[in-house]
């Protein structure tokens, strides 16, 4: 028995082509794609005009503003030139929106609806936002393909040479639902963000792996490293077992500043309701105090007073206070920079905003997209540095003249 051919999402808009154009070349078929896409721009067109004058073809006119026949204009596009007729309106006030007025390339569409992906809609909402405004609607694969055209841009941006050194780097990372071989997994994306050497933040790069683990963050350092970055003065991270080591495998010389944050989530878990506003107070003496002998001091008090009801927590402290304490090194300034992963979180907040009308994303590629033009969106306001960079940066010259030095130009 023969196989029944599968039926395609397009199949009637493929056998009208295929009736209308008869194609035999490849290049037929790119002329037959040119017609359809004029046709289609003409249409969503008029489907303005008709919106802007408030009446359709063929209705009488609510206003005294009417229909006045086209102008022409040739426009380009990846498929070659084609000419089409613009709509006009009596007294002129007619703004086409999917080709302004002195637009020629056609690609602005295509970047409408990447600019629409990047802001967290989803495929399917692009396909019904078209269809409600011009009344044509694109399928989802169509929405996908056009999307796909900035993997080589994302491509290229991971793979751009970095600044030879960084003074403050922080590391995280966000996790999201991604179909895998048909199953959905939990995947983490490691996000490296920085500031540079002018006091400006920048996104180092994005990587999409599998769960958070110190051997994946070892691989996104020697990246870092093969791009061009020779050293980094602190290092800003969570608390993941082996983080230090990682780091230290490959920037040797940098400071290692476990988040303060991110310590006293882990650490008061466990601890009752009952007890945590007066615990959180007293745990505040820690890791407020002027330097670290007083802080020291103060682990003694917290300890003498919750060790026996708590020991986990104080030994937490304890086990992990050779790098939490490393910003009692140096001044305010610095300090509020290092002593928390907060920059870094409050980008990954940013990116959630923007993908969680997404709960489960079907590829690696489409996470990577999705991610990409979030960043973009976030970044493009990142155009101010840091208030008292100077000053930081003065002082980061004294702490670390010996590795600054080889890196003046």
């Amino acid at each position: 028995m023969a196989r029944k051919r599968p039926e395609r999402k397009n199949s009637k808009l493929i056998k009208g082509i295929l009736e209308s154009y008869q194609p035999e070349t490849t290049q037929d078929i790119q002329a037959a794609l040119k017609d359809l896409t004029a046709d289609l721009i003409e249409e969503m067109l008029m489907a303005e005009l008709d919106e802007h004058l408030d009446y359709e073809y063929g209705d009488k006119p609510l206003s005294l503003n009417t229909r006045n026949g086209y102008s022409t204009k040739t426009i380009k596009g990846s498929a070659g030139e084609a000419e089409i007729q613009i709509p006009r309106d009596r007294d002129g006030s007619f703004e086409p929106q999917i080709i302004k007025k002195y637009e020629k390339d056609i690609s602005s569409i295509e970047n409408q609806i990447i600019s629409m992906y990047g802001r967290g809609m989803t495929t399917r909402d692009i396909s019904a936002h078209i269809q409600e405004i011009y009344g044509f609607g694109l399928s989802e694969s169509t929405v996908t393909k056009i999307t796909n055209k900035i993997l080589p841009t994302i491509e290229e941006w991971r793979q751009r040479p970095l600044e030879s050194v960084y003074p403050f780097v922080f590391m995280d990372a966000i996790h999201y639902n991604v179909r895998d071989n048909g199953v959905v997994v939990k995947k983490a994306v490691y996000i490296v963000l920085a500031y540079t050497m002018d006091g400006l933040k920048e996104v180092l790069g994005m990587y999409v792996g599998e769960n958070e683990s110190s051997k994946y963050w070892l691989m996104v350092l020697n990246d870092l490293k093969n791009r061009g970055l020779e050293d980094v003065l602190i290092f800003s991270t969570d608390n993941l077992p082996g983080f230090s080591q990682a780091i230290t495998a490959v920037y040797p010389k940098a400071e290692i500043q476990k988040c303060v944050i991110h310590q006293i989530r882990s650490s008061t878990r466990y601890v009752s309701y009952k007890d945590i506003r007066e615990l959180m107070k007293d745990l505040k003496t820690v890791y407020k105090a002027n330097n670290e002998e007083t802080a020291l001091i103060q682990l003694d008090f917290f300890e003498d007073k919750w060790g026996s009801k708590y020991p986990s927590c104080v030994s937490s402290w304890r086990n992990n206070w050779a790098e939490l304490s490393v910003f009692f090194k140096y001044p305010l300034e610095i300090r509020k920079l290092m002593y928390t992963t907060n920059t870094i979180e409050n980008f990954n907040r940013q990116l959630r905003k923007v993908t969680k009308n997404k709960t489960i994303f079907p590829t690696d590629f489409s996470l990577e997209k999705s991610l990409y033009l979030a960043m973009v969106n976030v970044t493009a306001k990142w155009t101010s540095r840091m208030r008292g960079w100077d000053q930081i940066l003065a002082q980061l010259n004294i702490f670390f003249e010996e590795i600054l030095k080889k890196h003046k130009k």
